[in-house]
Protein backbone atom coordinates (compact mmCIF):
# COMPACT_ATOMS: atom_id res chain seq x y z
CA UNK A 1 0.00 0.00 0.00
CA UNK A 2 1.62 3.09 -1.33
CA UNK A 3 0.26 5.92 1.12
CA UNK A 4 1.08 8.86 -0.59
CA UNK A 5 -0.07 10.33 -3.67
CA UNK A 6 2.57 8.83 -6.29
CA UNK A 7 3.04 8.19 -10.53
CA UNK A 8 4.91 5.78 -12.11
CA UNK A 9 7.47 7.37 -14.94
CA UNK A 10 10.84 6.64 -16.20
CA UNK A 11 13.15 6.37 -13.51
CA UNK A 12 16.47 8.79 -13.09
CA UNK A 13 18.68 5.97 -12.37
CA UNK A 14 20.45 4.30 -15.48
CA UNK A 15 19.10 1.03 -16.43
CA UNK A 16 16.55 1.01 -13.98
CA UNK A 17 13.29 0.96 -16.17
CA UNK A 18 10.23 3.03 -14.52
CA UNK A 19 10.52 4.61 -10.35
CA UNK A 20 8.24 5.54 -8.46
CA UNK A 21 7.73 9.16 -7.93
CA UNK A 22 5.84 11.46 -5.00
CA UNK A 23 3.19 13.88 -5.70
CA UNK A 24 3.13 15.32 -2.68
CA UNK A 25 5.90 16.46 -0.52
CA UNK A 26 6.76 13.91 2.55
CA UNK A 27 7.65 14.46 5.78
CA UNK A 28 11.31 12.87 7.44
CA UNK A 29 9.90 9.46 9.27
CA UNK A 30 6.89 9.40 7.53
CA UNK A 31 5.19 6.02 6.40
CA UNK A 32 5.52 5.69 2.21
CA UNK A 33 4.45 2.47 1.94
CA UNK A 34 2.99 -0.54 4.15
CA UNK A 35 2.66 -3.71 3.73
CA UNK A 36 -0.67 -5.05 2.76
CA UNK A 37 -2.15 -7.68 1.00
CA UNK A 38 0.59 -10.35 2.37
CA UNK A 39 -1.33 -14.02 2.33
CA UNK A 40 1.96 -15.85 2.23
CA UNK A 41 5.71 -15.90 2.76
CA UNK A 42 8.08 -18.47 1.67
CA UNK A 43 11.43 -19.78 3.24
CA UNK A 44 14.48 -19.09 1.21
CA UNK A 45 14.99 -23.18 0.94
CA UNK A 46 11.52 -23.07 -0.19
CA UNK A 47 11.60 -21.01 -3.06
CA UNK A 48 14.72 -22.78 -4.35
CA UNK A 49 13.62 -25.96 -3.53
CA UNK A 50 10.64 -25.37 -5.89
CA UNK A 51 11.01 -24.90 -9.28
CA UNK A 52 7.91 -23.38 -9.86
CA UNK A 53 9.10 -20.77 -6.87
CA UNK A 54 12.44 -20.23 -8.31
CA UNK A 55 11.40 -18.91 -11.43
CA UNK A 56 9.79 -16.18 -9.11
CA UNK A 57 13.38 -15.16 -7.05
CA UNK A 58 13.43 -12.10 -9.04
CA UNK A 59 9.99 -10.93 -7.63
CA UNK A 60 11.42 -11.79 -4.08
CA UNK A 61 11.55 -9.45 -0.82
CA UNK A 62 12.77 -10.65 2.58
CA UNK A 63 10.37 -8.99 4.88
CA UNK A 64 11.86 -10.88 8.04
CA UNK A 65 14.25 -13.54 9.33
CA UNK A 66 14.04 -15.82 6.70
CA UNK A 67 10.67 -15.46 5.38
CA UNK A 68 9.96 -13.55 1.68
CA UNK A 69 7.16 -12.54 -0.47
CA UNK A 70 7.24 -13.32 -4.33
CA UNK A 71 5.28 -10.47 -5.92
CA UNK A 72 4.99 -11.70 -10.08
CA UNK A 73 2.33 -9.64 -10.68
CA UNK A 74 4.56 -6.52 -10.23
CA UNK A 75 2.35 -4.07 -8.08
CA UNK A 76 3.63 -0.24 -7.80
CA UNK A 77 5.70 -0.98 -4.57
CA UNK A 78 8.01 -2.98 -6.88
CA UNK A 79 8.79 0.59 -8.74
CA UNK A 80 10.54 1.58 -5.81
CA UNK A 81 14.20 1.20 -7.11
CA UNK A 82 17.76 0.41 -5.59
CA UNK A 83 20.07 2.83 -4.14
CA UNK A 84 23.24 3.18 -1.39
CA UNK A 85 21.52 6.86 -0.53
CA UNK A 86 18.00 6.07 -0.52
CA UNK A 87 15.78 8.57 -0.02
CA UNK A 88 13.28 5.39 1.76
CA UNK A 89 14.25 3.61 4.81
CA UNK A 90 12.84 -0.19 4.55
CA UNK A 91 12.04 -1.83 7.85
CA UNK A 92 10.19 -4.92 8.37
CA UNK A 93 8.75 -3.95 5.03
CA UNK A 94 8.09 -0.45 5.87
CA UNK A 95 9.18 2.30 3.44
CA UNK A 96 9.83 5.25 5.58
CA UNK A 97 10.91 8.56 4.04
CA UNK A 98 14.86 8.96 4.77
CA UNK A 99 14.52 12.76 5.09
CA UNK A 100 12.08 15.50 3.68
CA UNK A 101 11.00 14.29 0.28
CA UNK A 102 9.93 16.96 -1.93
CA UNK A 103 6.99 16.23 -5.08
CA UNK A 104 8.93 14.83 -7.52
CA UNK A 105 11.58 12.67 -5.74
CA UNK A 106 11.79 8.72 -6.88
CA UNK A 107 11.63 6.87 -3.99
CA UNK A 108 14.80 4.57 -3.76
CA UNK A 109 15.53 2.13 -0.80
CA UNK A 110 18.84 0.17 -0.05
CA UNK A 111 18.33 -3.82 -1.80
CA UNK A 112 20.50 -4.96 0.55
CA UNK A 113 17.73 -5.38 2.76
CA UNK A 114 15.51 -7.26 0.79
CA UNK A 115 17.94 -9.64 -0.47
CA UNK A 116 18.58 -13.20 1.21
CA UNK A 117 22.14 -12.84 3.01
CA UNK A 118 24.87 -12.97 0.49
CA UNK A 119 22.45 -13.21 -2.53
CA UNK A 120 23.81 -10.73 -5.49
CA UNK A 121 21.85 -8.85 -7.23
CA UNK A 122 21.72 -9.24 -10.96
CA UNK A 123 22.78 -5.29 -11.30
CA UNK A 124 25.04 -3.00 -9.91
CA UNK A 125 24.35 0.18 -8.20
CA UNK A 126 24.76 2.82 -11.23
CA UNK A 127 25.65 5.17 -9.09
CA UNK A 128 28.90 3.45 -7.49
CA UNK A 129 29.42 0.39 -9.53
CA UNK A 130 29.22 -1.58 -6.42
CA UNK A 131 27.84 -5.19 -6.20
CA UNK A 132 24.57 -4.84 -4.62
CA UNK A 133 24.63 -8.08 -1.37
CA UNK A 134 22.22 -9.14 0.58
CA UNK A 135 22.30 -8.54 4.75
CA UNK A 136 22.24 -11.17 7.27
CA UNK A 137 18.40 -10.53 8.91
CA UNK A 138 21.08 -9.65 12.21
CA UNK A 139 22.20 -6.70 10.38
CA UNK A 140 19.80 -5.65 8.29
CA UNK A 141 17.09 -5.57 11.27
CA UNK A 142 20.10 -3.58 13.68
CA UNK A 143 21.07 -1.41 10.83
CA UNK A 144 17.66 -0.38 9.73
CA UNK A 145 16.37 -0.19 13.36
CA UNK A 146 19.04 2.29 14.59
CA UNK A 147 18.27 4.19 11.16
CA UNK A 148 14.82 4.34 12.03
CA UNK A 149 15.41 5.62 15.73
CA UNK A 150 17.91 7.91 14.48
CA UNK A 151 15.32 9.35 11.79
CA UNK A 152 12.29 9.47 14.48
CA UNK A 153 14.18 11.21 16.80
CA UNK A 154 14.76 13.96 14.47
CA UNK A 155 11.35 14.14 12.99
CA UNK A 156 8.35 15.73 13.96
CA UNK A 157 6.07 13.03 13.87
Amino acid sequence: MILPRYRIAASGIGGAGKGLFLEEDVAAGRIVTAPDAIDRTWSLAQITASPELQVQLYAAARWFEDRYTLSPDWPDECYINHSFEPSGLWHLGFVFAARDLPTGTEITVDYRHLLAPGQEEDFIDSATGEKIIGLSWADSLATSTRALASLLAGAAI
